[in-house]
């Protein structure tokens, strides 16, 4: 059982994700970490979606970003959004996760900044760091 399940699109991923992972050992948050590709594996997006479990998701993506987005179009629960700078310096990863439709939002934070995804999802859980 995890409260926070950070999702990312790609194992080259894995140091934004371990930057949110200290934030949330240091305060003894519980959460989870599956590898799913919005564009490779949309089957498994959407069952991660739906876990029961989880209370808000983090999802860090490059490139085209669509993992926050395809997240937050599967579940009512907070999305969390990480642009990495995969290229174009995670500008185009940035806009792909702040400009969703109306009705889909995802909350986003700074490139690569898997810290900061970690502190808001431990205040939208009311968790005082």
């Amino acid at each position: 059982m995890a409260d926070i399940l950070i999702v990312t699109g790609s194992t080259s991923d894995m140091p934004v994700v371990e930057k949110a992972e200290a934030v949330l050992k240091e305060h003894g948050v519980s959460y989870a970490v599956e590898v799913a590709s919005a564009h490779r594996d949309p089957e498994r997006v959407a069952e991660l979606a739906r876990r029961g479990d989880v209370k808000v998701f983090i999802a860090i993506a490059g490139l085209s970003a669509a993992l926050p987005g395809v997240l937050a179009s599967q579940t009512t629960r907070p999305v969390i959004g990480v642009p990495v700078a995969a290229a174009l310096g995670g500008l185009d990863a940035l806009l792909s996760i702040v400009q969703m439709p109306k009705g889909v939002p995802v909350a986003c934070v700074g490139i690569g900044n898997g810290q900061n995804a970690a502190y808001l999802a431990m205040r939208i859980l009311g968790v005082s760091p």
